[in-house]
């Protein structure tokens, strides 16, 4: 499995000069510029411009784009606005089959060739939400398309389903659990997860992070400038963890000079799978350090 720095990725509206600039000054690690559900119908074709030239700013952070859903009237003329050298990523939202995905990648594919753009390089990155797209979401992860992750979004699947979206997120284990398999099904990074709505409440947020962490996400979407650091934080392996992960994987190394392939550390049962996850923080640790986010 690769390692990946993607944590933060923190929505703003497309049209609100004020919320995107202070989006782009915060330590989000993409900021995803919406056209969807935070812009009005009547404003929709209008921010695709504004959009455009906020993508072209100086900024830090990746810059995504959420365009509206595949089977809605505004998703191909969003797409086709916004493909520019600027542009890092499209976030696709309410996505339902493999085929709708394969379709999106063959029109971007066009669009980056007909404009002189590496062909590839912009990422889509799908939002399972609804009850269709999870029971086509291991079609979807196996697509051989330019995805990389896939993102959960809480709020359309509650609405889909009819169910009560609780403080707690319990609700949420089963289609979390099932949005991480598929992922590693698939191949992909490790899935980004929902936004959580509660903005005051601060404990509960914390408490949801460290769940689909634990659950096997790499990040979250945030909707508030107070979730980012938060988010940043429980993504971001400490220094005890990494401390433990060298321990672990340098006292291995030594046992499997003298042929041995399991051990104990520190009272800890260690063999290859225990090695393997411990590496992978290690790697995950190195390329945030080499991007200067830890």
């Amino acid at each position: 499995m690769r390692p990946h720095a993607n944590r933060t990725y923190l929505f703003t509206p497309g049209n609100h000069e004020r919320r995107v600039e202070k989006a782009l000054g915060l330590d989000s690690d993409a900021v995803i510029l919406d056209l969807e559900d935070a812009v009005a119908i009547a404003e929709k074709v209008a921010t695709r411009a504004i959009v455009r030239d906020i993508l072209a700013r100086p900024r830090q952070c990746a810059g995504f784009v959420r365009v509206n859903a595949y089977d809605t009237e505004f998703c191909h003329g969003d797409i086709d606005a916004i493909v520019t050298g600027d542009l890092d990523g499209i976030v696709l939202p309410k996505l339902e089959s493999a085929a709708d995905i394969k379709s999106v990648d063959w029109l971007l594919s066009n669009l980056e060739r007909e404009r002189g753009l590496p062909i590839g390089g912009i990422e889509i990155m799908p939002i399972i939400e609804t009850a269709t797209g999870v029971v086509n979401i291991r079609e979807i992860a196996t697509a051989g398309t330019r995805v990389r992750r896939l993102a959960f979004g809480g709020g359309d699947y509650t609405r889909d389903l009819g169910m009560e979206w609780s403080l707690g997120e319990a609700e949420l284990l089963p289609v979390r659990s099932e949005v991480v398999l598929a992922s590693r099904h698939g191949g992909l990074e490790p899935p980004v997860d929902t936004v959580f709505i509660h903005i005051k409440e601060h404990e509960a947020f914390q408490a949801s992070c460290e769940l689909v962490r634990g659950l096997g996400f790499q990040g979250k979407m945030c909707i508030h400038p107070d979730q980012v650091p938060v988010t940043n934080d429980v993504f971001t392996p400490t220094a005890e963890t990494i401390a433990w992960s060298e321990k672990i994987v340098a006292a291995f190394e030594e046992a499997e000079k003298a042929g041995i392939a399991s051990i104990q550390v520190d009272g800890y049962f260690v063999d290859y799978p225990i090695v393997e996850k411990a590496q992978r923080t290690l790697d995950t640790a190195t390329l945030l350090r080499d991007l200067g986010k830890i």
